[in-house]
């Protein structure tokens, strides 16, 4: 298809009432009504229809411009392979350092465990001797002057300290949140206290921050650490654009559920099955068969659905209306006749004094629909006259009209 933007004569960034008042005037200048003599004008006419069916329709419009832009790309006018070969190298140098970086978090967590399991079993042995030392004596001995200074010298390094000394202080104060998994597992996320045993030490209280990040398993630590504390984070995967491409399919396709095969404008194929529910202007997204680029997740092909025109039945949702040509005669006195239905005959039933807007509505046999159900076949009756005149039926359609009955 031309580009409707051209056929139109807008901008690419034109609004709705500038295609529509375009529209109207170049549908006024190339009506074939008015240019008689222009064997090309019907063709012309048709155009600027189909364009500005196009350019109306945000949906269809959105997805032309997309493909427009995916072949510009495809010429040049979008990033190279070697650009994105590049940004996706840069990328998995940044990956690279934040792996390292959480790397060196979980070793430096590992020692300072190790520092407070060791500083556990001192404070064991200690309160055994002390346990020891007054069962023997009835006289309790005070505690050396220097025995919390050397504590306190022998303290390990805290989380924080840790956390500022290999980020700085900038990554030490920024908010570590827990996964939502983690936190329900962990509930509640009131601070920590941890008892300081028996050597009398005051209690120490761990942020809900470092409390987190201890409680998670090892992978969440290293992704807590490379998306909360370092601010670098793996890229996330983009999925690339949608290819829009069309299908014709009939009604029979739609009953049997037949495959239909679909070419692309890179020459390759997809294939869908016409299914119910199925109208025209319905639009099949075939997830992962699109457009393949590198550091990229595969696109997807989005088909609009245009149903041909059948030459016995009208669709109207999952109901198939048909119409139904009767003669005077059958029209008065009612008449039993079969028609053609989409899966076979089917047996009509005609009431006697049926007019034109009468209507026989034949249950399940109709299209399937989304429930698992069918539609109907409604028959339409088109009161016919004779192919011939005849005088009888004309006398007294005159007497009657007259109010002469004999």
């Amino acid at each position: 298809m031309r580009d409707p933007y051209k056929t139109l004569g807008v901008r690419q960034d034109a609004d709705v009432d500038e295609i529509k008042a375009a529209w109207r005037t170049m549908a006024k200048a190339v009506h074939p009504d008015h240019n008689r003599d222009d064997p090309t004008a019907t063709a012309r006419f048709a155009e600027i229809g189909r364009a500005y069916e196009t350019l109306k329709d945000p949906k269809k419009r959105s997805r032309y411009d997309q493909v427009t832009n995916m072949s510009s790309s495809a010429k040049g006018n979008g990033p190279t392979i070697m650009q994105q070969r590049q940004a996706a190298r840069e990328a998995e140098e940044r990956a690279k350092v934040a792996r390292a970086n959480a790397e060196r978090v979980m070793e430096e967590l590992a020692r300072a465990a190790a520092q407070k399991a060791q500083k556990a079993a001192s404070a064991a042995a200690s309160a055994s001797a002390a346990a020891a030392a007054k069962a023997s004596s009835s006289t309790a001995q005070p505690p050396p002057s220097g025995t919390a200074s050397a504590a306190d010298a022998a303290a390990p390094e805290t989380a924080e300290d840790m956390v500022e000394r290999i980020f700085g202080a900038r990554a030490a104060a920024s908010p570590v949140e827990k996964p939502a998994s983690a936190q329900q597992a962990s509930e509640p996320a009131e601070p920590e206290v941890v008892d300081a045993g028996p050597d009398g030490a005051e209690p120490a209280v761990a942020t809900s921050a470092i409390a987190a990040i201890i409680g998670l398993p090892p992978f969440a630590i290293l992704t807590s650490f490379v998306r909360r504390i370092t601010g670098i984070a793996p890229p996330a995967q983009e999925k690339a654009p949608e290819i829009a491409a069309e299908a014709r399919i009939t009604l029979d396709d739609i009953i049997s559920n037949r495959w239909i095969t679909v070419p692309l404008a890179d020459g390759k194929e997809v294939r869908f099955q016409a299914a119910a529910g199925m109208s025209d202007g319905h639009v099949v997204r075939l997830k992962g068969q699109g457009l393949k680029l590198q550091g990229m997740m595969r696109g997807d092909v989005a088909v609009t659905v245009h149903l041909e025109p059948h030459e016995r039945f009208a669709v109207k949702g999952s109901d198939l209306h048909t119409p139904l040509p009767v003669t005077i005669e059958n029209a008065v006195l009612g008449w039993e006749t079969s028609i053609e239905g989409p899966r076979g005959p089917v047996a009509v039933s005609v009431p006697a004094w049926s007019g034109s807007d009468h209507t026989i509505r034949i249950t399940g046999e109709g299209l399937p629909d989304e429930t698992g159900g069918k539609g109907d076949l409604v028959v339409e009756l088109r009161l016919m006259l004779w192919e011939k005149p005849d005088h009888k039926m004309t006398d007294l359609m005159r007497s009657m009209k007259d109010g002469l009955f004999l």
